[in-house]
């Protein structure tokens, strides 16, 4: 089978407001959850036990991100990284339509970049701050 990606992970503060945001502004579908013990989960993140760790999986095409959330613990608050700073910068999703669909963000707890649409691309940030390049499909 060789290698594959099997998902990128996202921690977020309100895994509901998350889900409705990917799923209502950009089209994700529900691909599954899981609420996996403390334990194991502790040692394989590095994080000190108790955690509260719940898992949803969404589905966009090939693509597969989980929305990590923890009951049992604090998140942090985000932080605004800049595109030269080692580490992930955005995620890019394909739409026919960027303006359109950075009209929808707002609606669903995020919002736009102001000053970066060039036409055939937009950042927005979902509702923790995340940054998605919206892309126009033409490019993709």
């Amino acid at each position: 089978m060789g290698t594959v990606v099997n998902h990128v992970g996202l921690c977020v503060g309100d895994l509901d407001r998350s889900q409705r945001f990917y799923e209502g502004v950009l089209g994700f579908e529900p691909d599954g959850e899981i609420r996996p013990p403390d334990g194991p989960t502790a040692t394989l993140i590095g994080l000190e036990p108790p955690l509260g760790t719940h898992a949803v999986y969404l589905r966009l095409g090939d693509f597969r991100l989980e929305l990590l959330a923890y009951t049992a613990r604090e998140v942090l608050p985000p932080r605004q990284r800049t595109m030269d700073e080692p580490g992930l910068t955005h995620l890019s999703i394909g739409v026919e339509d960027p303006a359109a669909v950075a009209g929808r963000v707002a609606d669903f707890g995020g919002s736009v970049v102001e000053g970066t649409d060039i036409g055939v691309a937009v950042f927005v940030r979902d509702p923790d701050g995340q940054l998605i390049e919206l892309l126009d499909t033409a490019y993709v």
